[in-house]
């Protein structure tokens, strides 16, 4: 908000008055606002950690509130997240074979925030069940 005030034309000192006194009579809570932040973007979005913390970060909040409210996304819910993400795309990208598919998928959990270990874990699974659905269609 800050920022926003200063590009406004509005002096420094003036802004930190009002956002000192608005932070005072619990307006502005920028922990409330990160950890509610990050459920609704893990949860609507599927962002990962990684997306989650970047995000926050480039809307001015500061690294220890940032800190704070990813770690109220535990690895559970991480990997519970990314699993859902990938079974609903894995049919689609499965139309030009299963290296393709692993890059695409991969590529997906990336851009969305997810960690290199998290993501071929769950790309694995979903290509290995998919590949097990597959053979029991034709047994």
């Amino acid at each position: 908000m800050e920022t926003a005030l200063r590009q406004r034309g509005i002096p420094d000192d003036v802004a930190a008055g009002v956002l000192d006194r608005l932070t005072e009579v619990g307006l502005i809570d920028d922990r409330a606002y990160a950890e509610a932040f990050v459920a609704a973007k893990h949860r609507d979005r599927a962002l990962g950690s990684s997306a989650l913390r970047t995000e926050l970060r480039r809307k001015g909040v500061d690294d220890v509130t940032v800190d704070a409210a990813v770690r109220t996304v535990d690895s559970d819910a991480e990997l519970a997240r990314a699993k859902a993400l990938i079974e609903r795309r894995v049919d689609s990208a499965m139309g030009n074979g299963p290296v393709a598919a692993r890059r695409r998928l991969v590529g997906l959990l990336a851009r969305r925030g997810y960690s290199a270990e998290v993501s071929a874990r769950v790309v694995d699974e979903a290509l290995a069940a998919y590949g097990a659905e597959q053979d029991d269609g034709w047994s």
